[in-house]
């Protein structure tokens, strides 16, 4: 070793050989590697990661969401509750997503704040109301929520009730309909018991027209009319028997009631109220445009007979003429004394009215009632109402699709008798007033549905929807029937009143029975 030589140390590299391996910090040298990325690789590294910590249950209660926006709309939840309900349970599972509602579409939107991406979906589907499993959804919502079962299970779960055939069969469902409208043939439309059996059948016919147009779209679009224009047409030549045994008000109203859309207009008003201005407008017009497609078809089909039975149109005529005449003159009244003391104007034009009542000509609720017809043909006593309102309320229910053995069909058919009792008594002090008697009805129903979710854990819209739709049928009764006088436009009109009149009892009942109780921290299944 030389003099000017350099002592070293025995760690040198020199010495020992060792090279670096890390010359930079490990967090750079990833920054530096996600720089040289493009998006898609660098997205896909980084969910590399996210891996690791559980992102299968994420995507277990994405789906489930996504399932349970399905099951609602396929099974006819109330339509302004969907979004608040998903967001309600999208909060709970911790999970970050939006919800927007349109006719016949959500779309959900799921979030991740760490990567600051999105992903959307669009869930379309059409439905009918089934309360049966409508309550089940509701269920395994509640189950998760809760945190009794794991979303991939309630998935599942949902799964096997999207797939599962319908409660009853189509010739159930036929039968169904025959009963339904036999049975507010006599009690909403002052029907006979001959006429309840003519109703009856016509609803046969439009229960078997309604299956082929399920299965043909081109005569889907003129099912509603084609049917109005059959059932009106059969009733008006029926009435026209020279006997006079059979009602053309009772039977054209009573045939077409399992295809009014109460239940639509219904929801539509109840998203109006509740500001969700984008469905409760395109619901509510095309609700009324289908109402005036049947009234349109009732008045065609009325009409299109006493084209071909002028003698009967000739006897209408000189019918309404003898009940309500008017007659205008014009020229100069002079009195036969001084009674009039100068406070009749001498020279003018003077209207004279005459109005027969209508029971005097034994006409009843818009029928020829004469006191001499045996009892089959007269209207039904008060008395058959305490039969008639549970049967009807039952079969309306298991027309829903509820399920014959379950706990919530006693309820509902206690609530619905309700419902018509709070109805008929209050058109017994209020005349001439559907939406106001509608809304006393919607009050009680309101009233009885909460209270059995609140204190007895039911599930309120189930149980109350068949209370509900009782009163579009008694309510349009009151309005003069769904023949509206003759007029098909007064139908839309009508329905509007009674509609308003239940949105505003539900929603008052609702505030009633939520001012009481401890606040629910998930959204309210409820009307």
């Amino acid at each position: 070793m030389s003099t000017n030589s350099e002592v070293m140390d025995p760690d040198d590299p020199r010495v020992t050989g060792v090279k670096a391996t890390y010359l930079e910090d490990p967090y750079d040298i990833e920054k530096n590697t996600l720089r040289q990325m493009d998006y898609r690789h660098r997205r896909k590294h980084l969910m590399r990661v996210k891996i690791e910590f559980n992102v299968t249950s994420m995507v277990n209660r994405q789906e489930f969401l996504i399932k349970l926006a399905r099951a609602l709309m396929t099974f006819g939840a109330p339509s302004h509750r969907i979004e608040s309900q998903l967001i309600a349970a999208a909060r709970i599972l911790e999970v970050e997503a939006e919800f927007i509602h349109l006719p016949g579409v959500i779309i959900c939107s799921f979030g991740d704040q760490d990567l600051g991406t999105s992903e959307t979906h669009f869930v379309k589907c059409a439905g009918r109301l089934a309360l049966g499993a409508l309550h089940k959804v509701h269920l395994i919502y509640r189950s998760v929520v809760h945190d009794e079962i794991s979303a991939k299970k309630a998935s599942k779960e949902l799964d096997d009730l999207l797939l599962a055939p319908p409660l009853y069969s189509a010739a159930f469902r036929c039968l169904l309909a025959f009963c339904l409208s036999a049975l507010i043939c006599p009690l909403a439309f002052g029907g006979s018991f001959l006429d309840m059996w003519v109703a009856g059948a016509g609803a046969l016919i439009m229960s078997l027209l309604q299956l082929c147009a399920a299965k043909s779209s081109l005569y889907a679009n003129v099912f509603e009319i084609t049917v109005s224009i059959f059932v009106s047409f059969s009733s008006r030549g029926l009435s026209s028997i020279r006997s006079r045994i059979f009602c053309y008000t009772a039977i054209s109203s009573a045939g077409i009631v399992g295809i009014l859309p109460g239940y639509l207009i219904l929801s539509s008003s109840l998203e109006l109220a509740s500001k969700n201005i984008v469905c409760g407008s395109v619901k509510m017009v095309y609700a009324l445009i289908y109402t005036l497609f049947l009234g349109f078809g009732l008045q065609i089909g009325s009409d299109f007979y006493l084209l071909i039975d002028r003698s009967m149109r000739h006897k209408l005529d000189a019918l309404a003429s003898s009940l309500s005449s008017t007659v205008t003159l014009t020229g100069s009244w002079v009195a036969d004394n001084s009674t009039d003391n100068g406070t009749l104007p001498v020279i003018g034009t003077w209207t004279f009215t005459h109005a027969v009542p209508s029971n005097q000509a034994d006409i009843v609720d818009g029928c020829y009632r004469p006191k001499h017809f045996p009892w089959y043909l007269q209207s039904f006593p008060t008395w058959t109402a305490f039969l008639i309102v549970p049967a009807f309320s039952l079969l309306s229910s298991l027309a829903n699709l509820q399920p014959f053995r379950s706990k919530q069909l006693p309820v509902m058919v206690v609530i619905s008798c309700a419902s018509y009792a709070s109805n008929k008594i209050a058109n017994h002090y209020i005349f001439n007033r559907s939406d106001v008697v509608s809304a006393i009805g919607a009050f009680t129903v309101g009233v009885l549905g909460n209270a059995y979710s609140r204190k007895m854990g039911g599930t309120a819209f189930t149980s109350m929807v068949t209370g509900v739709l009782f009163l579009v049928p008694s309510g349009l009764s009151q309005a003069g029937g769904i023949t509206a006088n003759g007029n098909g436009i007064d139908i839309g009109g009508a329905m509007i009143a009674v509609t308003i009149g239940i949105t505003v009892g539900l929603f008052m009942s609702q505030a009633l029975v939520y001012m009481f109780g401890t606040r629910k921290n998930a959204a309210v299944f409820s009307f």
